[in-house]
């Protein structure tokens, strides 16, 4: 055992930094035991089966995996330039990167619309050269995930390529391996840790993302109705439904935050 977690195990902690901090957990665990002691467990398997729910868990599915997966290769190329290339502007290359992470959803979804809606910026010339309509779709659905999903990816990874030891790349450079197959072969089985957690806490955030959603691609059930709007419109008219799928959001977070709990909390 290091001397500096000997020193932590025999410490006692101050009793205003327990409280306070037993306060601060209160926080968080006392909404979730509200939202337990009101779920109808009898009635649970029949209310998550029903056609709402799978409709819009399967439609949460698939366009928060596409969105990923869109994230994953076109986010790992932006957070290498950001980390590894000098170029005019990248600091706000950067800052707009980001700012889906702290900006209102409902914003975001009115940028996607003024942008790719039927009189959007780019939406109508690609509406009158090819038809395509790509608000109040599924389409719609993966492109509002993808705009408020990938800044976690790109954040990630710039952090990792941003601290990686260059040595090995060049020592791989120097044996005559191409740039691109530095990249393959070194770079990223080395970031590989924050690549996985990347990619997972970006395909959480397609998961559970409502306002950019509901905003861009509407609300219609079986089209665009992912779960947690299928949750908003439940808590009108079933509240059990809205109780049950919120649980089943609950659920898949806490299963990607336990997997991802030795990247991010493994003491030294």
């Amino acid at each position: 055992m290091s001397a500096a977690r000997r020193q932590r195990v025999g410490q006692r902690p101050p009793l205003v930094l327990v409280t306070l901090g037993g306060i601060g957990a209160a926080v968080f665990i006392i909404p979730l035991l509200g939202l337990a002691s009101r779920t109808p467990w009898r009635k649970l398997p029949e209310l998550v089966s029903s056609d709402v729910v799978v409709d819009a868990l399967r439609l949460s599915l698939f366009t928060s995996l596409l969105a990923g997966i869109i994230s994953l290769m076109l986010g790992v190329p932006l957070a290498w330039l950001l980390a590894r290339v000098e170029f005019p502007g990248r600091s706000i290359v950067r800052a707009v990167v980001t700012l889906p992470m702290v900006l209102p959803p409902v914003v975001g979804g009115a940028a996607l619309l003024f942008a790719f809606g039927r009189r959007g910026l780019v939406g109508e010339p690609l509406n009158a050269a090819t038809g395509f309509l790509m608000p109040f779709s599924v389409w719609g659905v993966v492109a509002a995930n993808v705009f408020v999903a990938m800044p976690f990816l790109v954040v990630t990874v710039e952090g990792a390529l941003a601290g990686l030891d260059t040595r090995y790349e060049h020592a791989a450079a120097s044996l005559g391996a191409s740039r691109l197959t530095v990249f393959r072969r070194v770079t990223l089985p080395m970031i590989a840790p924050s690549l996985r957690a990347g990619l997972v806490l970006a395909w959480a955030r397609a998961l559970g993302e409502f306002g950019a959603t509901i905003t861009f691609a509407g609300n219609l059930q079986g089209r665009t109705q992912t779960l947690p709007l299928a949750v908003f419109v439940a808590l009108e008219s079933n509240r059990d439904a809205a109780v049950a799928m919120s649980l089943v959001l609950v659920a898949v977070s806490l299963v990607v935050l336990l997997s991802l709990r030795d990247r991010w909390w493994t003491r030294p």
